[in-house]
């Protein structure tokens, strides 16, 4: 079973669980925010049954375990925009969280216990994460920059260096609503699994991208917007002096991830980064784009987005090692490859 399974990594992973499984149900409120026709993805596979339905809802589970048993739950259903996590908090508290409990009190209502959990966290739940002192050498959490920090264009730290976001290592601090709930998410399913003797996989995902994500949210993510933006022959607008770094993972990467965790038994007290490890800036990305469309130069404007953080970078060797993964798509060509499933949709 997959909550949120309509969305843009459910569909990159319905092929690869109906390829194994016998029987894959999907569950999903087909928002109209990512789904604009509140239809059935042409993306998701057709082997998988969909039920539109909100796992926030009593209602949607006694549905569901009236003919269903899952044994393995791969929870990707939440709400993720993070700056609009800050004016639309209820609503984020209401999928990511609600929506948590309401499922796993179903499962203890008809004393079903799935034989794994995953997760799909974020590297929101870090915040701004740890950084470095460069001069001693020490470790320090700088936490949230201010709206008055942002407004005075003080948008580094002086002084200090960012540091990879490992989850053995990384103090989770969330700068966002957003990051709040899938701390909690984490949370509330690690304490319900050992209470009940099973296990469950946190994936903590970093910039998620490539073919199949939205073209109509506003929140789905920058690449998608830069690369619309430049085929317009329009100069990208970059915030802040563009020197913001990002962790850039292709769609493909993710599912290859998400499917491997179905398959084994992690660490029960940790999370695993799933990212490429390698720092991208956001003013990078843009001239990456801008240079395949030979569109204007960006523009760097001075503007903010509240509850941002500077860098987000994941240490993904105890990923590599445990989950016996590796991303196989760099950002240049994993840009490539969007540009390309764009420009079939919108010519």
């Amino acid at each position: 079973m997959v909550t949120g399974g309509a969305g843009f990594i459910g569909c990159a992973l319905s092929p690869r669980l109906a390829n194994r499984f016998e029987r894959v149900i999907v569950i999903d409120n087909l928002h109209p925010q990512i789904h604009a026709g509140q239809k059935r993805p042409a993306e998701l596979d057709p082997r998988v049954e969909l039920m539109v339905a909100d796992v926030a809802e009593p209602s949607t589970w006694t549905q569901l375990l009236e003919t269903a048993r899952p044994e393995v739950v791969i929870h990707l259903a939440a709400e993720t925009g993070t700056g609009q996590s800050l004016t639309e908090g209820s609503r984020h508290a209401m999928a990511n969280v609600l929506g948590t409990t309401r499922m796993l009190d179903a499962f203890a209502t008809v004393s079903h216990v799935p034989d794994r959990f995953v997760l799909s966290s974020s590297r929101a739940v870090y915040g701004e994460g740890a950084w470095r002192s460069t001069n001693a050498g020490e470790v320090i959490y700088p936490g949230q920059r201010s709206k008055q920090q942002l407004e005075r264009a003080e948008w580094s730290f002086p002084g200090l260096e960012p540091l990879p976001m490992d989850a053995e290592k990384t103090i989770p601090n969330p700068t966002s609503i957003y990051g709040a709930t899938k701390l909690t998410q984490e949370q509330i399913l690690r304490a319900w699994a050992l209470s009940f003797g099973t296990s469950v996989n946190v994936l903590r995902l970093q910039n998620v991208y490539g073919p199949g994500q939205s073209l109509t949210n506003s929140y789905t993510g920058i690449v998608s917007l830069f690369i619309r933006m430049a085929k317009e022959g329009k100069s990208i607008p970059i915030y802040e002096d563009g020197d913001i770094g990002r962790d850039f993972v292709f769609i493909d990467d993710v599912a290859s991830a998400i499917d491997t965790a179905t398959r084994i038994n992690l660490s029960q007290s940790i999370a695993y980064d799933v990212g490429t490890g390698s720092r991208t800036t956001v003013l990078e990305l843009a001239r990456i784009v801008a240079k395949r469309y030979e569109a204007s130069e960006p523009s760097i404007n001075g503007m903010f987005r509240n509850g941002d953080v500077r860098s987000a970078v994941a240490s993904i060797d105890r990923t590599v090692r445990d989950l016996g993964w590796r991303p196989q798509v760099d950002v240049e060509q994993g840009i490539e490859k969007l540009c390309n499933w764009i420009d079939s949709r919108l010519g």
